[in-house]
């Protein structure tokens, strides 16, 4: 099997979140009640990140594609129970790559030179700040 995408390990977090918490449903819109089981929960996982085996690969791209929207929407479960519009959003709407924003640079999207750059910028605020403390 293929590795992993970064969007597909976040899905299929989100939706072993959702199981922790007792958020997640069964069936067409969670009328078939919770999930119950860990095992069910991993294929649901699997299939909402288009990661399962028993699928095409087209399928496998459409269910990504979906839970993307969904999320990107506001309409997963963890969303409508902790009230917050982007997975990953504390309160607000984020811009950061992680979580669909795309005005925002990451150290993943920085070459080695910046990031030891940045590195050296936070030491220096920080030794700048325990002198004057």
């Amino acid at each position: 099997m293929a590795k992993e995408t970064m969007a597909q390990r976040r899905t299929a977090g989100r939706v072993m979140h959702e199981f922790k918490h007792g958020e997640l449903k069964i069936g067409r819109g969670g009328k078939g009640g919770k999930v119950k089981s860990r095992k069910q929960a991993i294929a649901i996982a699997l299939k909402e990140a288009g990661e399962s085996k028993y699928e095409s690969p087209k399928k496998n791209r459409r269910n990504l594609a979906r839970s993307k929207r969904k999320e990107a929407a506001g309409r997963t479960y963890q969303q409508e129970h902790e009230g917050k519009s982007h997975v990953g959003a504390r309160g607000r709407r984020e811009s950061t790559r992680a979580v669909g924003g795309k005005n925002a640079k990451t150290p993943a999207r920085r070459t080695p030179k910046q990031r030891t750059a940045a590195k050296r910028n936070i030491r220096k605020a920080q030794s700048s700040r325990r002198r004057a403390a």
